[in-house]
């Protein structure tokens, strides 16, 4: 704990820490205010899936667009103009009386406006903090985020239920546009330029660790996404327990990520924490009682912070500068294709064989998330010992030959 300590001592790092879980603590009110919402209102998991499934869709078009719009407008007026639309989205799908579709279209809106929040921060990193700090820093914000996972979950649930659904969904559109401001109002942001690409857009997913990281997240988002409905499910949307299983869930990332910081990152490293979530939800479909699901979630949950530090050091360490945005980019977008899948597949089982289905098919997408690195391992850097900063951009000098 020193180290992290003495880590958040380093100028800045403590307040972009802040502000950007700020910013991105609607990603952990979101998703299940409106499954309570939606459900209510269409009185259907499969229509609630439907909306969250068309949001996770626009948002992982909108991934790769707007990290690369960071190296040709800047951080800040890209952070800006998508929260903006983004918020208005939010605000109409809790108030108007819609059918399913004409929300889904707005969601898909909303999550083509998301603020590029985490690809914007992961690039800022490297600029504050020299590369033996990198990893452990990755590790810290990994296991940080997982508070947007811890209260998200809780506050969104109480809310719902306490007050309504409504004020929930309204109450995460404040956080986004107050923790939006405050970090484009750092002075850390304001100084990092990111350098404008001259690749193609795509290109970065030609690198091996590139496509092997948005994979794995995509498989790993899937099977979280697949558990919170299979949760909500379970208890229903009544109840607060639902809440509280999920954040029981993400304080066991919360506790992996700490403890497996400092971890050397070798060409298992990803496979093995995967492992780790695959055996607890594997376990954790066994019952669905409320102390089982806290254990086993709990269990599956310390794998998950590691592998997204794992992820997050694999595409630093990989790509150039000026192409860290959009490769983060790529992996936030497999991440969100995996989160639409994971929440569509779930509502669609959970309607027709109950909660069950869903928590299996969540350890299911976990096994595959094992199983993808360790048969490609050979793509997955071994970065025991290296320096996991981003490749500086380089270009060729005229020189002047003097006779």
């Amino acid at each position: 704990m020193s180290s992290y300590l003495s880590l958040l001592k380093t100028p800045g790092v403590a307040r972009v820490i802040g502000a950007q879980l700020t910013a991105r603590f609607p990603f952990g009110m979101l998703s299940l205010a409106f499954l309570i919402h939606l459900e209510r209102v269409y009185d259907s998991y499969g229509a609630a899936g439907l909306v969250l499934g068309a949001m996770s869709i626009g948002q992982a078009i909108a991934g790769p667009l707007t990290s690369r719009l960071m190296g040709r407008w800047g951080i800040r007026p890209v952070v800006l103009v998508t929260m903006t639309v983004c918020t208005i989205s939010i605000v109409l799908m809790a108030l108007l009386p819609l059918a399913v579709y004409g929300v889904m279209l707005i969601g898909f809106l909303a999550g083509l406006s998301m603020p590029p929040i985490q690809p914007a921060v992961r690039t800022i990193y490297p600029k504050i903090v020299n590369s033996r700090q990198l990893t452990p820093l990755f590790s810290l914000d990994a296991s940080a985020q997982e508070i947007i996972w811890v209260l998200g979950p809780v506050i969104a649930t109480f809310v719902a239920i306490q007050v309504s659904t409504v004020a929930g969904i309204l109450l995460a559109a404040v956080f986004l546009v107050g923790g939006g401001l405050w970090f484009v109002s750092l002075p850390e942001v304001g100084r990092v330029r990111i350098p404008r690409s001259k690749r193609a857009i795509g290109a970065v997913l030609k690198k091996p660790e590139v496509l092997l990281s948005t994979i794995v997240g995509f498989m790993l988002v899937a099977a979280c996404a697949a558990v919170e409905a299979g949760v909500v499910a379970a208890f229903g949307h009544g109840s607060a327990e639902s809440g509280w299983v999920l954040a029981i869930f993400a304080v066991g990332s919360l506790i992996g990520g700490l403890a497996l910081g400092h971890a050397p990152i070798g060409p298992w490293a990803l496979a093995g924490r995967m492992l780790i979530v695959t055996v607890g939800l594997a376990l954790a479909a066994f019952d669905l009682g409320f102390w089982w699901l806290a254990v086993t979630l709990l269990l599956a949950g310390v794998g998950i912070a590691p592998a997204f530090a794992v992820l997050f050091g694999i595409v630093s360490a990989s790509v150039k500068f000026s192409d860290t945005a959009e490769a983060y980019g790529w992996v936030g977008t497999g991440q969100l294709i995996g989160a639409a899948l994971g929440s569509a597949v779930a509502g669609f089982l959970i309607d027709h064989s109950g909660p069950t289905a869903a928590i299996i098919v969540a350890a299911g997408f976990a096994a595959l998330g094992t199983l993808i690195p360790a048969l490609g391992r050979r793509w997955h850097p071994d970065l025991r010992g290296r320096d996991i900063g981003p490749i500086p951009d380089t270009e060729p000098i005229r020189t002047i030959q003097v006779s």
